[in-house]
């Protein structure tokens, strides 16, 4: 598993392409996500699977 990152509102995350990543909220709290793709010539953005529920128990 890789880092994981505490954000705050109005935070900006950059992904470098061809980087798998996932988002989501702690077991306490909220989170809402805004995606801006800003190289669209390079094709749209892929989403890929969800997170298990048993993967996402495991986290601290």
């Amino acid at each position: 598993m890789g880092k994981r990152l505490a954000l705050r509102a109005g935070d900006v995350v950059t992904i470098p392409p061809n980087v798998k990543h996932w988002h989501g909220a702690a077991r306490d709290s909220w989170f809402s996500h805004l995606s801006v793709e800003t190289n669209c010539q390079a094709g749209p953005a892929e989403w890929l699977e969800p997170v298990a529920e048993a993967e996402y128990n495991r986290l601290k």
